[in-house]
């Protein structure tokens, strides 16, 4: 006994699941990111949004820039620091500046 399957149906579900894969990439690379910097958020609170009088700054707000240098220099051991050095070093140069984006993304 031979099993058919309607043709039809089966392409338009493959043709959905086509359209629906770069919406699916989109949102795991923002999951990603988000999982990323929220790396930062016991210091540097929630969000990059330090709570009053904290010792650590909040990075809500700041440049992309500014971040990617103080990173790379904890990174580099130029910049002094009690663990920032050491977390520095765990990232790549490709995440350090995709984390700096997401926090000057934010409101401060």
């Amino acid at each position: 006994m031979r099993m058919t399957v309607p043709l039809r149906p089966l392409l338009a579900a493959s043709f959905a699941a086509a359209l629906a894969l770069p919406a699916f990439a989109q949102d795991a690379k923002a999951l990603h990111l988000r999982a990323l910097a929220a790396t930062c958020a016991n210091c540097h609170g929630t969000q990059g949004r330090a709570v009053d009088a904290a010792s650590v700054p909040g990075l809500a707000g700041m440049p992309a820039s500014y971040i990617v240098d103080q990173m790379k220099a904890f990174k580099a051991g130029t910049r002094p620091a009690t663990v920032m050095h050491q977390l520095a070093k765990g990232y790549s140069d490709a995440q350090i500046e995709a984390i700096a984006g997401y926090f000057a993304a934010q409101k401060k």
